[in-house]
């Protein structure tokens, strides 16, 4: 790999970097690439990203933005998993650890927050944002049917107590 490629690989990284939520630093050794290219998939499934890099070139990539502090995580064969939504990456990697041995979840960040590895374990137990999304729209929704239930109700006893004077007086 020549300057310009490692100059290219720094700049697509601190892009990258710059525009994530989160950032999880994972350690892969032995990895296959049909495994990888698994990790792969269910990442992008999920919304997020997945990339291997060499240590000397993330440690720069990551010099000045909020993520610095994770460049003493970086040692050994490393990968980012990185998303824009603050659970998506977190969930996919804890998820693919728990079937793999050989994949190793090292720690992360949260916007400057960094995160051990019960920091992103914790972040992959909660709710994803869609799930938070579909959780308000059910709450808004509730009170809505009810207030419409009440409504009817009434209207609806009283076409059942015209309904029984009809069917006494016809009878």
């Amino acid at each position: 790999m020549d300057r310009a490629q490692k100059t290219e690989q720094v700049s697509a990284l601190a892009k990258t970097l710059s525009e994530t939520a989160v950032v999880v630093v994972t350690r892969n050794h032995g990895l296959t690439v049909a495994q990888v290219t698994d990790l792969r998939t269910k990442m992008r499934q999920a919304g997020a990203s997945f990339k291997v890099t060499k240590n000397r070139l993330a440690k720069i990539a990551l010099e000045g933005s909020p993520y610095q502090p994770l460049g003493e995580l970086l040692t050994g064969p490393i990968g980012f998993a990185t998303s824009t939504d603050p659970v998506a990456a977190a969930k996919v990697a804890v998820d693919f650890a728990k079937t793999n041995d050989k994949f190793e979840i090292v720690g992360g960040a949260m916007g400057s927050t960094v995160l051990d590895i019960n920091g992103v374990k914790a972040l992959a137990s909660l709710p994803s944002l869609d799930e938070l999304r579909g959780r308000i729209v059910g709450l808004i929704q509730a009170p809505a049917s009810k207030i419409a239930r009440v409504i009817s109700t009434p209207a609806g006893n009283l076409a059942r107590v015209f309904g029984a004077y009809a069917n006494k007086e016809a009878a």
